[in-house]
């Protein structure tokens, strides 16, 4: 009790003084037994965070690491991505909004569907002289096929001999017309008067008998639908070894004395003279115009390297097309020709042009 006394008796001064480290053995002794429960409990605590954390590393080892693609699945995936990248890029606008056409796109189908109420005629002319005749059954076979089908067609026989033009049996609607011309039996010389002679067609008949009229060669065949869609105004066709390849490949006259000379820069695609057409006005003033350039040019013993070709694409700077067709509507198999969706029209002459010899051989060409 005096003891306890003694403790309560103790003054704030020793209450409030700092613990010191030399204890007495009482307390030395609850000291060494606090501490050996707080070693313990601190092996306890310590023993449980080693084995959380060697849980923990185990669920992370045995956590599944993300695995490659197969080999197969890795290559068709490369593929997929390569082959995005090599198709052609399809055109569908020029940068004067006229539409550039592939015939199975949605554009296409409005345009036969536009034209599908309205009455019109259309004329294909096509060159028949020389040995060139010899192509003019199976041309013709083929348009009744797939040109303009259930539509009203004539094709306009341009010939030097009445008698190569054989009696074939048309569909309904459809009539030949063969339209006697000077004998040319130089190529070359053909290719310098035939805007001239096409012209004085559509002026004197072509344009009193049909709306639209479309000039082709006729070593050429029809092999996929060529319909409504390529009506316009004034319709040209890309040409298939230049599409999408830059200005300056394009075979533009470069000598400046000529009235079909493109400066550089000039232009915007390069066309092939295997098909343009459009209104038998717009046709005429086309034809007649470089009808004109390709005479004056000759007055001065100058021809252009393309022939009319050349004539036509420079006439297709001053007077851009309103339709474009893309290269499905001229195509003919060469290293340089694209791919294309469906190749509508193919040219047989180009395609032995590009072959060797002894393959144009064998190609009767």
């Amino acid at each position: 009790m005096a003891r306890l006394l003694n403790v309560s008796a103790l003054s704030a001064d020793h209450l409030t003084r700092p613990l010191v480290c030399h204890a007495s053995p009482f307390q030395a002794a609850g000291l060494e037994r606090v501490t050996k429960r707080r070693l313990l409990l601190a092996c306890l605590l310590l023993s449980g965070v080693i084995y959380f954390l060697r849980g923990r590393k185990g669920a992370v080892l045995n956590t599944p690491a993300l695995t490659p693609l197969p080999e197969s699945e890795e290559g068709a995936l490369s593929s997929e991505d390569e082959r995005d990248e090599d198709s052609p890029v399809l055109l569908n606008m020029t940068s004067w909004s006229a539409p550039v056409v592939w015939g199975d796109s949605a554009v296409s189908e409005w345009r036969r569907r536009e034209f599908s109420n309205t009455a019109f005629r259309v004329g294909l002319a096509v060159f028949v002289v020389g040995r060139y005749s010899q192509y003019l059954p199976h041309f013709i076979a083929s348009a009744e096929h797939y040109f303009m089908r259930g539509d009203a067609v004539i094709y306009y026989i341009l010939t030097d001999n009445l008698r190569n033009v054989p009696t074939l049996q048309l569909g309904s609607g459809r009539r030949m017309r063969a339209l006697q011309v000077t004998e040319m039996p130089q190529w070359d010389r053909l290719s310098r008067v035939r805007m001239s002679l096409l012209a004085s067609a559509i002026k004197e008949q072509i344009q009193r008998e049909v709306e639209y009229v479309f000039c082709m060669d006729v070593d050429q065949e029809f092999v996929n639908p060529v319909g409504t869609e390529i009506l316009g105004e004034l319709v040209a066709t890309l040409h298939p070894e230049y599409y999408g390849m830059p200005l300056y490949t394009y075979p533009y006259e470069k000598a400046e004395v000529s009235l079909a000379f493109v400066e550089e820069g000039e232009g915007d695609f390069y066309y092939t003279s295997e098909l343009y057409g459009g209104l038998c006005s717009e046709v005429y003033a086309l034809t007649r115009a470089c009808s004109q350039f390709i005479l004056q040019d000759s007055e001065a013993s100058f021809h252009a390297l393309q022939y009319e070709e050349s004539y036509l694409n420079r006439y297709l700077i001053n007077r851009r097309p309103t339709c474009v067709l893309s290269p499905e509507y001229s195509w003919w198999d060469s290293p340089r020709s694209p791919e294309v969706p469906v190749q509508r029209i193919v040219s047989l002459g180009r395609e032995c042009a590009s072959l060797e010899p002894q393959k144009r051989a064998a190609r009767r060409c």
